[in-house]
């Protein structure tokens, strides 16, 4: 008797924005860092396996929320200088693999644009997969996501010299999902 493999279909996972953030560090004037973050971002998960590896991500960030907590700056960083979010409203990030080193370590490599430009990146990944203590019959997963990006790379703020912004940006996203 023959049997026949089932196919597993993706779980697609919901983020829990309440419990999320995604953001940004620069150093200014060589002596400061300047984070922000982004207001309204989404990411869609399509995870294959329990331990998602494998998993599809797909992640979007309109460039108009941008929040450093200055308003003045905020500004800045919408217009032609940074993001241009008038030609290039959104930030988007698409995986090409999604693998899982060791215990709670990933490794995430897609494709970043911003600013009109794409450029593949890596990015290192701390994941945890618990059962919700509140809810036995819900998994939630949380990841953080560290990396770093060079701004001349995308051409963002180009009339800006490293002394003055550097030319290194940390990216830091910590995002929370339920597979409800």
């Amino acid at each position: 008797m023959e049997t026949q493999a089932t196919e597993t279909k993706p779980k697609v996972w919901t983020l829990d924005k309440a419990h999320s953030k995604v953001g940004f560090g620069i150093t200014h004037m060589m002596v400061s860092e300047i984070d922000g973050s982004f207001k309204n971002f989404d990411v869609k998960l399509n995870v294959p396996s329990e331990d998602f590896s494998g998993t599809e991500i797909e992640f979007t960030a309109d460039a108009n929320s941008i929040n450093t907590a200055n308003e003045m700056r905020d500004a800045h960083l919408k217009n032609a200088d940074f993001f241009h979010a008038e030609k290039n409203p959104q930030v988007t990030f698409k995986s090409k693999s999604f693998v899982k080193l060791a215990d709670k370590k990933y490794t995430l490599n897609g494709d970043l644009t911003f600013n009109g430009v794409t450029k593949n990146i890596t990015l290192d990944v701390k994941g945890n997969i618990v059962k919700h203590p509140m809810k036995p019959s819900t998994t939630i997963a949380g990841f953080k996501v560290t990396g770093e990006v060079k701004r001349s790379d995308f051409n963002f703020g180009g009339n800006f010299p490293a002394i003055a912004l550097s030319n290194e940006v940390a990216i830091t996203a910590n995002v929370e999902f339920t597979n409800e």
